[in-house]
């Protein structure tokens, strides 16, 4: 009898892989962000491409995807070598790539992003409507084909974005952290998805910091670490530690939670009935100092909503839209610079829309949320004080930079991105601060530094409420975690009483 496997086999060394990179280095001001990596992908595989926040990741997608151009090494697709000169290159032989910052155009609609470039001379709005809720659809993507872009979250984003490479009838497709932002339907969708893309041949590049997943739903595993490659293996013969000690060079431990009981009798920062129109519901809540309040809760359940009506970036009715206390009293902040000088601060969840400059410098960006926070602007501004302001704040939230006058926003992984803007929006002691997804595409190392911030300021006395669509967050830092379920508050747990089935189940029902 004949071993099937042999067959396999064979065709493996036979058939070129679908895309293979060989000794591909990149740099970006002198800092090496890949050197010398050789990476191979095939038809019908998901391939998890693992590594800290400035592994080079994210650069190695932007090369395949032809965002930018290798410093030297080559790229084969199909056995053949490429030099796409624009990611429009790439798109026509098949490589489409959903960016872990969605690269939508917010002045469009849904349906005009998701056919974009592939739309004809003409077109008939309603049709294209039709056909995008038919492709949205089929994914179990609800969201409307006819509203704009710049009025869906990060999540509903995402969505687009994954929806838009997967009509592009694209044979290698490279997802850049698309779980970060959607719940866990939707995840559960999107793994659906991948597995019938993988019965029709398609390559597909996995990016995550979520090792569970990458074990669960990848064949093949890559580590990466400091732009080198450490290792490449079937997902089978891997485990979590494993794959931690490639990734960082060490095991990861990980402190246990102490629940903090705070003794204060009157609430830093309170929310009281707070409505939206159409997304936020009589939301209650209150923040006391010297805790962590946590809000988990599926996309949509308004809670993001919330966090920008307290800080000013998002309108309230007048009559009946509820009440802001900050500090005993009550509050209605116009623009978000009025809530940062009287202490409130608020860390976004798109840091890219929301959080960044990116395309200046790392001091300019904390420079201008120091000036941000400032009562009274100073006459002059030197390349000196921004250094001076800059640099502590570069050190204290360990952003990976040979020199932040020179790094540009968009150079970073989007790990040291976020904590720049954790940086920009606490450059001074905040007496409450909400952090909105503060762990959103940041790596397995990087969070528990995170997690030590937020409980930093805990301790100091700062009321912080922490919203998070991922579970092991929400338990792990709660001293109080909340469930907002159709813009309010439905559950309430203590930190220590909490489990991932009773928040899932009063976010659902």
């Amino acid at each position: 009898m004949t071993d099937p496997t042999q067959g396999a086999t064979h065709d493996r060394a036979t058939v070129p892989p679908l895309l293979q990179l060989a000794g591909v280095s990149k740099s970006y001001g002198g800092s090496l962000a890949l050197d010398g990596v050789d990476f191979e992908l095939r038809a019908g595989e998901v391939h998890a491409l693992l590594g800290e926040n400035g592994a080079g990741k994210s650069t190695l997608a932007k090369i395949i995807s032809a965002a930018t151009a290798p410093d030297s090494g080559s790229v084969l697709v199909r056995g053949e070598q490429v030099d796409f000169d624009k990611p429009a290159s790439a798109s026509a032989a098949g490589v489409a790539m959903v960016y872990q910052e969605t690269s939508l155009v917010d002045a469009m609609t849904v349906a005009q992003n998701l056919f974009l470039g592939d739309a004809k001379f003409f077109n008939r709005l309603q049709q294209l409507n039709v056909d995008a809720r038919y492709l949205l659809e089929s994914h179990n993507f609800h969201i409307d084909p006819s509203v704009l872009v710049r009025g869906l979250g990060a999540a509903q984003k995402q969505m687009v974005e994954i929806a838009r490479a997967v009509n592009k009838s694209a044979t290698i497709i490279i997802f850049d952290e698309p779980t970060a932002s959607i719940t866990p339907e939707e995840k559960q969708q999107l793994f659906l998805t991948m597995e019938h893309l993988k019965a029709k041949g398609v390559g597909m590049i996995f990016i995550t910091h979520n090792l569970e997943e990458a074990l669960s739903h990848a064949d093949r595993i890559t580590v990466m670490r400091d732009g080198v490659v450490q290792l490449t293996e079937d997902a089978a013969k891997m485990d979590r530690d494993g794959i931690v000690r490639q990734m960082v060079g060490r095991a990861v431990e990980y402190a246990p939670k102490v629940t903090l009981r705070t003794t204060a009798s009157e609430p830093t920062l309170e929310i009281d009935n707070l409505t939206v129109a159409g997304v936020v519901q009589n939301m209650s809540f209150s923040a006391y100092p010297g805790e962590v309040v946590a809000i988990a809760g599926l996309v949509g359940a308004g809670r993001t909503e919330t966090a920008m009506v307290a800080y000013g970036a998002l309108k309230r009715r007048r009559i009946g839209g509820g009440t802001v206390r900050l500090n005993g009293k009550a509050v209605r902040f116009r623009t978000p610079r009025p809530a940062i000088r009287s202490g409130l601060a608020y860390v976004s969840e798109d840091r890219k829309a929301y959080g960044i400059f990116s395309d200046q410098t790392i001091d300019d960006n904390i420079y201008i949320g120091y000036l941000g926070s400032r009562r009274r602007l100073p006459l002059i501004s030197t390349r000196r004080r921004r250094r001076s302001v800059a640099e502590g704040l570069v050190k204290r939230f360990a952003v990976r930079t040979l020199d932040p006058t020179k790094a540009r926003l968009v150079e970073l992984s989007g790990g040291n991105q976020q904590k720049v803007v954790l940086a920009k929006s606490l450059t001074r002691k905040p007496s409450a601060v909400i952090f909105d997804e503060p762990t959103r595409g940041v790596d397995v190392g990087a969070i528990q530094e995170i997690h030590s911030f937020i409980r930093e300021y805990a301790t100091q006395g700062v009321a912080v409420v922490v919203i998070s669509s991922y579970l092991p967050e929400v338990l792990a830092l709660g001293d109080r975690i909340l469930v907002a379920r159709n813009g309010r508050v439905v559950a309430e747990f203590a930190g220590d009483e909490a489990t991932e089935e009773s928040i899932m189940f009063a976010a659902v029902h």
